[in-house]
């Protein structure tokens, strides 16, 4: 996602890449569940219950995401800080969800995180970031860690094909009206911009999402979201096999130390 981001950005605003990218996402998935025998959700609450997850798991994550990265905070703080969700997830399982965390579980999360703060700590800088795109970047968090409770509590019996088509339909009128009031929708179509659409739209809204929220029903919340600790370290590599970036010893110690935390937890 942050690779694809990178390509793309530069030559569409963020609500019309967003737009785009979800638009995609149903162009390919309306045929494919016409052609699938699912079984659609039974009660207008179901599909209340549905949205409301999307529109935090999506819609705010990827708002304070892109938004917060637009404002001018660093992609090192982004990550530092979206990268407390399983940390926050641990803390509130219990009251939400009645799972318990074992004391080895803490050790695993915490360790992650540390392995975490390893890749990105070069490129944290709290002093010259935007305070208004931090509150992004902390809706991002909020957005996210509450939308993934909220989808493990409520939405349990939806087909996960449904689940996906129905939050990517409210997630594109949603970010369809703010690219029409707050942008002005101009897009340099590029190859690096096809690729990036083309990647997001059925790579991640697509298989991504649904793998994640396959993950979500059928384990332990706190194991799936610790998943997410391996995601700064894998794009750090990635953007140095892709775009030369740096990729330091101490942000292979971190990837090590991340996996290890990851382990822990999901043993």
């Amino acid at each position: 996602g942050f690779i694809s981001a990178k390509y793309g950005l530069p030559y569409a605003e963020p609500f019309t890449f967003l737009t785009l990218r979800f638009l995609l996402a149903l162009t390919v998935l309306i045929p494919f569940l016409f052609l699938s025998k699912i079984e659609w959700p039974k009660s207008t609450s179901l599909y209340f219950h549905v949205i409301f997850a999307g529109l935090l798991i999506q819609s705010t994550y990827l708002t304070g995401v892109f938004y917060g990265i637009f404002l001018g905070v660093s992609t090192g703080v982004m990550a530092l800080i979206v990268g407390l969700q399983p940390l926050v997830t641990g803390a509130l399982v219990a009251p939400a969800l009645g799972e318990k965390i074992r004391s080895s579980q803490w050790f695993g999360l915490a360790l992650g995180f540390i392995g975490l703060g390893f890749v990105v700590v070069e490129k944290v800088d709290f002093i010259h970031q935007s305070m208004f795109g931090l509150l992004f970047a902390i809706g991002a968090l909020a957005g996210i860690t509450i939308g993934t409770l909220y989808q493990k509590r409520y939405c349990f019996q939806v087909d996960v094909r449904v689940a996906v088509f129905i939050q990517n339909t409210s997630s594109f009128f949603v970010f369809g009206m703010l690219a029409v009031v707050f942008e002005t929708l101009k897009v340099h179509w590029t190859w690096n911009f096809f690729f990036a659409l083309t990647w997001s739209g059925i790579g991640l809204s697509i298989f991504g999402i649904a793998i994640y929220f396959f993950l979500v029903k059928r384990g332990a919340a706190a194991k799936v979201t610790s998943l997410i600790y391996l995601s700064p370290p894998t794009t750090a590599f990635m953007g140095w096999l892709m775009f030369n970036e740096t990729f330091t010893l101490l942000a292979l110690t971190g990837l090590i130390i991340a996996v290890a935390g990851v382990a822990i937890v999901n043993k």
